[in-house]
């Protein structure tokens, strides 16, 4: 049994180290996660880490990890900003609000998947001006959905969270080694030599 992490995401990697997991393999999926029209946050990313569990090639014994995590405000989907401008563009919404980061996790072994989604509340403080360019300044919000992470630099400017801090990085540990488990993945091994 080969366990394969379909992610390319270095939190997600650090994340499953915590619960002793290493990858055999790691295969991000090539899939269009554009949302569909009218789909709500949480449907949209419940069905696009579906998705990327389908598109991850496997043996039948192979244990496929795959998640996705959106930053919801209201029912807008913000996804991982295009440039600066639009990664502005989603801080300046964020700030002063609370909204939702959303992360789904599915693993699947064979014909089974097991799933499970995250629901966290996130508060950012209003972001000043010199805030929000030297946050922008030092490129975190590349590749990160709404334009932060809140295990980095953004951090400052989360005063509260109420949900899963794993699942706001990316991967919530509790539900993932539920998941894990339930497919007959072991946990808390060591690193192979």
């Amino acid at each position: 049994m080969a366990f394969i992490l379909g992610s390319g995401s270095p939190r997600r990697l650090q994340l499953l180290a915590q619960l002793g997991v290493h990858p055999d393999s790691v295969r991000p999926p090539e899939i269009d996660e554009t949302p569909l029209k009218n789909e709500l946050p949480r449907a949209y990313c419940v069905r696009v880490t579906r998705e990327k569990t389908e598109a991850v090639p496997a043996g039948t014994g192979d244990v496929v990890l795959c998640a996705d995590t959106t930053v919801a405000l209201g029912r807008r989907i913000l996804g991982k900003p295009r440039n600066a401008g639009e990664a502005a563009e989603f801080l300046l919404a964020l700030s002063g609000r609370r909204h939702r980061v959303i992360t789904a996790v599915a693993v699947r072994r064979g014909d089974r998947v097991w799933e499970k989604d995250v629901v966290s509340q996130v508060k950012m403080k209003n972001l000043s001006d010199v805030e929000l360019n030297a946050y922008l300044a030092t490129g975190d919000w590349e590749g990160k959905a709404g334009g932060y992470a809140i295990q980095g630099p953004a951090g400052a400017f989360i005063p509260w969270i109420s949900g899963s801090f794993t699942g706001i990085v990316g991967l919530p540990l509790s539900e993932t080694a539920n998941l894990l488990r339930a497919a007959g993945l072991p946990l808390y091994q060591e690193a192979a030599a």
